[in-house]
């Protein structure tokens, strides 16, 4: 497959802090490839530097086979932006501000007009087209941004956290329109703090921190990378301490937390303790609820990998 995306050794410094360190990535045609990490990790430095807004120290980028400098505007009207914070007109209209967002790229009026209503049909805002932005609702709004963004039909769409704060109605809708842009021919870059949109679209990941590629592959060989292999959620009704300890004791066993009623355990690979801590409870007339056994997700890759202290 064509290689849409090709970034190599990217350093990026600010006085003495390194905020990309020998950064890497490929994204190939027809990906949807999803850009994860911490705050602060270098996510949003990397696709400035890859759209030629921010200049970097070191490295080299390509965009389509060909180098992506802040001139190459035939590599620029074929890439689509939709960045965190809305970027519309307050002075213009829903219609007016896709219209105008087009009109950066495309020149025939005919085909302005026609690109126009196919993003409107495409983000279901036929409702609002006469409404200033103050007008509409936070998820209308990031519909909005989606549809100036993506009006010109660009082959490589960039979206990062195109769903904070909307609803989980608005944020359905937001990804179910990336799967079809993809469906459609469209390569897509994708930022997001939330691991199950990213579980759910993307074919391809990659976790960055401190500005470099730290983990990187589809989600399943991602979810192989850490040493959890079972989560047991077990509810139980006052726990005791002897039964805490003696699961935790048991083989294979990672860690164990009791919360609100609720029992967690976590499980390495190979060998699962569902059997094994029923039975115990059983034996022991433990009265327990609700029994959840699933594998593990996004979320603990993630947190796994970078580490679960807080960042700013």
């Amino acid at each position: 497959m064509n290689m849409i995306v090709k970034v190599d050794g990217l350093v990026k410094r600010y006085d003495k802090l390194v905020a990309l360190d020998h950064l890497n990535l490929e994204v190939r045609e027809g990906d949807i490839y999803g850009l994860l990490g911490p705050n602060g990790s270098g996510k949003t430095t990397a696709i400035n530097c890859i759209l030629s807004l921010l200049k970097y120290d070191k490295g080299s980028i390509e965009i389509f086979g060909k180098p992506m400098k802040p001139d190459s505007y035939d590599i620029k009207k074929d890439i689509g932006i939709i960045m965190q914070n809305v970027a519309v007109f307050d002075e213009l209209t829903v219609y007016e501000n896709i219209e105008y967002f087009c009109s950066l790229y495309i020149k025939d009026k005919a085909e302005i007009k026609r690109l126009t209503q196919e993003a409107i049909d495409f983000v279901s805002l036929n409702d609002y087209i006469k409404f200033y932005p103050k007008k509409l609702s936070g998820g209308l709004l990031r519909r909005l941004n989606i549809a100036c963004g993506i009006a010109h039909k660009p082959k490589l769409i960039i979206l990062d956290e195109p769903t904070v704060a909307v609803d989980p109605q608005s944020r359905n809708k937001i990804l179910e329109g990336i799967m079809k842009l993809n469906e459609e021919g469209a390569t897509i870059i994708y930022t997001s703090h939330y691991m199950e949109e990213v579980e759910k679209i993307c074919s391809d990941i990659a976790i960055i921190d401190k500005g470099r590629v730290i983990a990187k592959g589809t989600k399943d060989e991602l979810k192989a990378m850490i040493s959890t292999g079972e989560k047991i959620s077990i509810e139980i009704y006052q726990a005791g301490d002897e039964t805490i300890e003696h699961i935790r004791s048991m083989p294979n066993v990672i860690s164990i937390e009791y919360d609100n009623e609720i029992l967690e355990i976590k499980s390495g690979r190979g060998k699962n303790n569902l059997v094994s801590v029923l039975h115990y409870l059983e034996e022991n007339n433990v009265n327990i609820g609700r029994v959840i056994t699933e594998q593990p997700t996004l979320n603990d890759v993630f947190l796994e990998i970078t580490g679960k202290e807080l960042r700013d």
